[in-house]
C-alpha cells in the first residue's frame, strides 16, 4: 500500500533549520509548533496515509502544548510504532524537498540515517531529493520550504 504526504512551513527568524532531523546552517529556520521539520512531516503523513490512518495533526495537534517544540523524529517513531501496532511493515519512503536554499546534498546521508532509524528501516530505503521552484511562488521568493513524500507499507496480517 502506498501513501503520499505534503507539508510546507514558512521561514522564521531566530529558529534553527531542521530537515530530516539534521540542523542545517542557514539564515532562517522554519516556523511551526514543533521543530517544523517539513521533511519529516511530509514523510510521516505519507506513512500514515499508506496505513489508512489519520494525518499527523490527529496524533500531534498543533495547539497541544505537549507537542510544543517536539523533535519531529519522535513523530516518525510514532509512525513506526503505529505500523507495528496495526500489523504493517514500512518498506520504503521517498521524498523531495522544494527550496531555493540551502543546499541539502551535503546533509543527505545524515538525514537518511536519522529518518531510517526513526522509522526502523535501513537508510538505503529512504530517498531524499531536492529541487528549486525556479524562483516562482512562495518557495521561489524564499519565503519557505515545501516537501513531498511517498511511502510504501505492507500489511502483515
Amino acid at each position: 500500500m502506498t501513501g503520499i504526504g505534503y507539508d510546507v512551513h514558512r521561514f522564521a527568524e531566530n529558529r534553527p533549520l531542521v530537515l530530516g532531523g539534521v540542523t542545517i546552517p542557514h539564515t532562517h529556520g522554519l516556523e511551526g509548533h514543533s521543530d517544523a521539520d517539513v521533511l519529516s512531516h511530509a514523510i510521516a503523513d505519507a506513512v500514515l496515509g499508506a496505513m489508512g490512518l489519520p494525518d499527523i495533526g490527529y496524533y500531534f495537534p498543533p495547539g497541544d502544548e505537549a507537542c510544543k517544540d517536539i523533535v519531529s523524529l519522535r513523530i516518525l517513531e510514532k509512525c513506526r510504532d503505529l505500523a507495528a501496532e496495526n500489523g504493517f511493515v514500512i518498506i520504503n519512503v521517498d521524498s523531495t524537498l522544494v527550496a531555493e536554499a540551502p543546499k541539502v546534498l551535503p546533509h543527505r546521508e545524515a538525514m537518511r540515517a536519522n529518518i531510517g532509524a526513526a522509522l526502523g528501516i535501513s537508510p538505503n530505503r529512504v530517498g531524499i531529493k531536492a529541487t528549486t521552484n525556479e524562483l516562482m511562488g512562495f518557495v521561489g521568493r524564499k519565503e519557505g520550504i515545501a516537501a513531498l513524500a511517498v511511502a510504501q507499507v505492507e500489511n502483515q496480517i
